[in-house]
């Protein structure tokens, strides 16, 4: 990002020329930058790294003092904050398929939730997943998976939400917008130490 003084010859400016810059302020300082396009923003890798960043964003505020206490070395041994440091480490962990963890290093010494049940009903543009909780419940959440094929693997470039428990240790997604057409879902339930449950058997419904 650079800063400019007096933009294209005049006092202001904003949007973009030629469809390579782009003039803007950011804190009142005008400043012009490279027009950069996203290739294909809505890829199953980069769906899947904003479901899990968007959980862990959210939940980063009920974090207890202690659970955040344990993100401080590793954020001064990269100087970084403490914020940071637990979305790298877990966004580290989700790219190899593994569990969010609430403190640092995750211990993995939960055991694994059960396998949950859904049901799986279409509206218009989007369809409702009820997610009930199987014998041994998650104590943070769930990963929610769907494929436009049936018979899918479960894998982190397919999981379009992740979401925390409710109070009875259930979860309903809405998954919305969509195109008419028939969707696939798979669910695994998450504990705060980093273990994945069993994923579900498969759910199904079509929107027209």
């Amino acid at each position: 990002m650079v800063r400019v003084a007096a933009p294209a010859l005049s006092l202001d400016a904003s949007g973009t020329i030629g469809d390579s810059m782009v003039f803007s302020k950011w804190k009142g300082r005008p400043y012009v930058r490279v027009r950069v396009i996203p290739h294909n923003p809505k890829s199953g890798g980069q769906v899947g790294i904003r479901s899990m960043f968007q959980f862990l964003s959210k939940q980063w505020a009920g974090l207890t003092t202690g659970n955040k206490a344990t993100w401080i070395n590793r954020a001064a041994a990269t100087n970084i904050s403490p914020f940071n440091a637990f979305m790298a480490y877990n966004q580290f962990r989700w790219r190899n398929f593994l569990g969010p963890s609430k403190v640092d290093p995750a211990a993995e010494v939960s055991t694994s939730p059960s396998a949950p049940t859904a049901v799986a009903t279409a509206g218009v543009r989007q369809i409702t997943l009820a997610v009930t909780k199987g014998t041994n419940a998650p104590d943070w959440g769930y990963l929610i998976f769907r494929s436009p094929t049936a018979v899918f693997t479960p894998v982190w470039s397919n999981c379009v939400h992740v979401g925390a428990k409710d109070g009875s240790g259930n979860y309903t997604f809405i998954d919305t917008p969509l195109v008419a057409g028939s969707y696939w879902y798979h669910i695994i339930g998450i504990m705060i130490d980093g273990v994945k449950g069993t994923e579900s058997t498969e759910y199904t419904a079509t929107v027209t």
